[in-house]
């Protein structure tokens, strides 16, 4: 009997079939199990399950859409509060110039 370097299995979970090296355990080749294109569901299920995905995505939409808006307003709170600071502490020298460092 000649001993083979990999294992061929099955996974019960998702039926998917599996190569294994026998020496060090590790997954070779990973075919996933074929499935049907509704998994075994009905037209009304598969529609109901669409409009919730669809319901869903229209929230995070409009959530993005709010947050974007609130972005903008803090983005100019945020510029006012800058311009104000360096209103009320301006510098009184000049920043350095690089050929000056020498």
């Amino acid at each position: 009997m000649s001993t083979s370097s990999h294992l061929t299995l099955r996974c019960p979970e998702c039926n998917a079939d599996l190569k294994i090296d026998s020496q060090t355990g590790e997954v070779i080749f990973h075919k996933a199990a074929k499935q049907a294109p509704a998994a075994g569901k009905d037209f009304e299920k598969l529609l109901q399950e669409l409009e919730e995905e669809k319901s869903q995505a229209e929230q995070i939409f409009e959530r993005e859409v709010e947050a974007h808006k609130n972005r903008d307003r803090l983005l100019d709170e945020k510029f006012q509060e800058a311009l104000r600071h360096a209103e009320e502490s301006p510098d009184d020298e000049p920043p350095p110039r690089p050929f000056d460092l020498d």
